[in-house]
């Protein structure tokens, strides 16, 4: 049995799918009759042809046991179907429903859900490890919650997890007393365990995130990591986010990824885990944030950045199967417990829905507000912006953003100061007003590399306008190659697109196409797929 994550919401959208389709047809594969419940009949995964037999029922604990006294599976996938399938899984083994039916909880045990999930086990655990948690307190009523507003010398801003709920919901930063009792209190009724984990808001530390698999067998790997854009203080969800690394040293690089092997070993996870850390830029401190003992949003993302199908082998690690018996199907000679290589660079960048509620908060913390989000691949960390800027069909084609050229100077600083949706394009029209490095980075905590990055931009911008009529063939070039689109080159440059487009094409200045193929061409694809890119070599 497979349980789906219900319907698209904010926090949630359509990642889970997409791990519970590849996860029905892995089973399927080895010849396991599956059956899978989901609410929601405007997906892919409720297709009749993707399991068995399908239910479209509330994702309730009642409905869950009649299809189950119905059906008596023998074994249920409790981590593919987001928070939402590991909440029900936990509440149907509570509620003595998998006892009573004897139908085995597959791939990772409920113990191990409950000292991730839980803050007080997860933090005992990784005290027990030797692996550094920020100093918290856990809360779960009211008068503690209010004692502990009252307290002296807390370390504020304090930042607020809730236990057991999905993308941070109820989660938050406070400031003062009266926003913590606020925050702690929403926290609180949203999760389920009515649980929630106050600790120090670590403002101005990187956020690092690697996602990691292991078998029955004890055999470790880690797919990729990841590095957001934005610093800590905005859920990984809600952060541009930028794989591999960008910013890490070697060294940084091999201590978060052993800590990280180190943690899953702990909990006994069998399938697919999300560590998240914090880094701090200015030493090699680093403390753990959280786990997520499933697949999570940030595994969608890792696999199509990879093109390892991490839900599809978390699915034959649960029913038994090693990472050394599961055949990687892009090479179709190398095995699962293969680590992928990237020669790529890959950029993620929410999308928010604020174009349809206008008058929402633009602010974005610790609770996710993205409904969606653009993945691009690109040869560069420039170039893989441009590429998902122009995804997100916002009304530009580029970093010059529809307004922002109307923006006060305060308007800019209170817009690098507190995250928005629109602070990459602050951060951008801050370069055209003359800012330097060093005052964004101070104002906004994002790693100078990015920033540096991001005025390259800004400056082709101004080169391609300063050059007009004159726009030599170099500088177009460098353009493309930057991942200018002809219609802004056009804009900038005074020119028609057309123009541009047959200049361009007369230069033999036109896209090749590189391959994702998980092992940066050491071993050759069966099944790769391609990017576009403004290079040289075509790998097509």
């Amino acid at each position: 049995m497979v349980i789906g994550s219900g319907p698209i919401v904010i926090g949630q959208a359509a990642e889970f799918d997409y791990a519970g389709a590849q996860a029905c047809r892995a089973l399927r594969e080895e010849g396991v009759s599956v059956v899978l419940v989901n609410s929601n009949p405007a997906t892919i995964m409720t297709d009749v042809e993707m399991a068995d037999r399908v239910y479209i029922e509330p994702l309730t604990v009642p409905f869950l046991r009649t299809i189950i006294e119905r059906e008596r599976p023998d074994g249920l996938v409790p981590t593919l179907g987001g928070q939402t399938g590991l909440n029900l899984a936990t509440e149907l083994a509570r509620a003595g429903v998998l006892e009573e039916f004897e139908v085995k909880l597959l791939g990772t045990p409920l113990e191990t859900i409950a000292k991730a999930e839980d803050r007080e086990q997860f933090r005992a655990l990784m005290r027990e490890i030797g692996e550094p948690v920020p100093d918290s307190h856990i809360i779960d009523t009211d008068e503690a919650l209010e004692d502990l507003s009252r307290r002296e010398g807390l370390p504020w801003p304090l930042i607020v997890r809730p236990a057991y709920t999905l993308g941070g919901s109820g989660g938050g930063i406070a400031h003062t007393p009266g926003e913590l009792n606020e925050i702690g209190r929403r926290g609180m009724r949203l999760s389920p365990t009515h649980q929630v984990m106050v600790e120090r808001c670590l403002v101005g530390w990187k956020e690092i995130e690697y996602e990691v698999m292991r078998d029955a067998n004890d055999t470790c790997i880690t797919i990729c990591n990841m590095e957001n854009f934005d610093p800590m203080g905005v859920h990984t969800g809600d952060s541009i986010v930028v794989a591999p690394s960008q910013t890490l040293s070697d060294k940084e690089y091999q201590m978060l990824r052993t800590a990280s092997l180190k943690i899953i070993r702990a909990l006994g996870i069998e399938g697919g885990c999300n560590v998240q850390l914090a880094l701090d830029p200015k030493s090699l401190n680093y403390f753990i944030i959280e786990v997520n003992p499933r697949v999570s949003r940030s595994s969608a993302l890792a696999s199509k950045a990879t093109g390892y199908p991490i839900a599809r082998v978390a699915a034959k690690i649960a029913i038994g199967l090693h990472l050394d018996e599961i055949e990687n199907k892009v090479t179709g000679k190398t095995l699962a417990c293969f680590e992928p290589a990237l020669d790529y660079c890959v950029v993620k960048i929410p999308r928010w829905p604020f174009d349809k509620f206008t008058s929402a908060d633009r602010r974005i913390t610790t609770q996710m507000k993205a409904t969606g989000e653009v993945m691009a691949l690109d040869r560069s960390f420039e170039s893989a912006l441009m590429k998902a800027v122009r995804c997100l069909e916002i009304g530009t084609l580029s970093l010059r953003y529809k307004g922002a050229n109307l923006w006060t100077d305060m308007q800019i600083e209170t817009l690098l100061t507190t995250p928005t949706d629109e602070r990459l394009f602050a951060i951008a029209e801050a370069f055209r007003r003359g800012l330097m490095i060093e005052e964004v980075a101070q104002l906004t905590h994002v790693d100078p590399w990015f920033l540096v990055k991001v005025r390259t931009l800004v400056r082709m911008e101004a080169a391609l306008r300063a050059a007009g009529s004159n726009l030599s063939a170099s500088l177009l070039h460098a353009a493309k190659h930057l991942g200018y689109p002809d219609r802004t080159i056009a804009d900038l440059a005074g020119r028609t697109e057309r123009e541009i487009r047959d200049w361009r094409k007369a230069l033999g200045i036109v896209p090749c196409y590189k391959m994702v193929d998980t092992c940066a061409a050491e071993f050759e694809a069966v099944t790769p797929y391609f990017y576009s890119c403004y290079d040289r070599e075509d790998e097509h």
